[in-house]
């Protein structure tokens, strides 16, 4: 990887990791679509899952007291069997059908509440969230809309909200980075540059990942509300145009 490379990567990862741990979506979207732009497909899904994981990790760690951990233990247990399945299919997505995959996500942020009767709080659905969201992790790139779905009944705060998707999220990315791990391998510059990049990400991670919760504790629930589907909707407007024409292109 050259050195402009590398710092796109990096400067990709910290906006990426800022606006997740402000909003709690539409980070991880954009990372994906950078990163799947400047690497190969396999390559850009382990490098994604990495960065977000520790951007997860650190929003987690920030917000801990606001976590749910019995939510989060079944929804572990969920995601664990959905990587056990999966590890069976031999499976990797073309760039088109990331970008339409990502441009179709928002459309879930907009469910009323009352047509989804699911609530993170009940065992069995959190234990049905872990493999649908671990699941779609791995075959789409970005799951974290499906994780809101299973949070959006709930009274939760902003910082409940942050702090426990980004728990639950952990899990996903932690199984898309073992899934596509090897796929770091093939980037140039041999496993010395690859630790060195995966430092780099994680750096870049954590300290976006502290910028995001500065801005958020400025942010009131009203204009936390409300901004975060907007602003997600319109990146996912944008991802699709683009994954329309790139399938249109191929």
């Amino acid at each position: 990887m050259t050195p402009g490379l590398v710092a796109f990567v990096l400067a990709a990862v910290f906006a990426a990791s800022a606006i997740s741990g402000l909003f709690g979506m539409a980070g991880g979207s954009l990372l994906m679509a950078a990163l799947t732009y400047a690497l190969p497909v396999g390559a850009a899904l382990a490098l994604h899952g990495a960065a977000q994981l520790v951007s997860n990790l650190a929003r987690a760690g920030m917000n801990w007291r606001h976590v749910r951990y019995r939510t989060l233990g079944w929804f572990a247990l969920g995601a664990g069997a959905g990587l056990a399945l999966l590890s069976l299919v031999a499976y990797q997505p073309s760039r088109a059908a990331l970008f339409i995959a990502m441009g179709l996500l928002p459309a879930l942020v907009w469910i009323p509440a009352r047509w989804v009767p699911l609530d993170a709080a009940r065992p069995s659905h959190a234990a049905a969230g872990g493999f649908l969201v671990c699941a779609l992790a791995l075959t789409a790139g970005v799951s974290g809309p499906l994780s809101e779905l299973f949070l959006i009944r709930s009274s939760l705060t902003r910082h409940q909200v942050i702090g426990t998707k980004a728990a639950m999220q952990v899990f996903a990315h932690l199984a898309k980075l073992l899934f596509y791990g090897g796929a770091l391998l093939s980037l140039d510059g041999g496993e010395g540059v690859q630790a060195g990049l995966l430092a780099g990400v994680a750096a870049a991670a954590v300290l976006g990942a502290f910028a995001g919760r500065r801005f958020l504790d400025a942010l009131s629930e009203d204009r936390f509300r409300r901004w975060r589907r907007w602003i997600f909707t319109v990146l996912g407007a944008g991802f699709l145009i683009q994954g329309v024409a790139l399938l249109a292109g191929a």
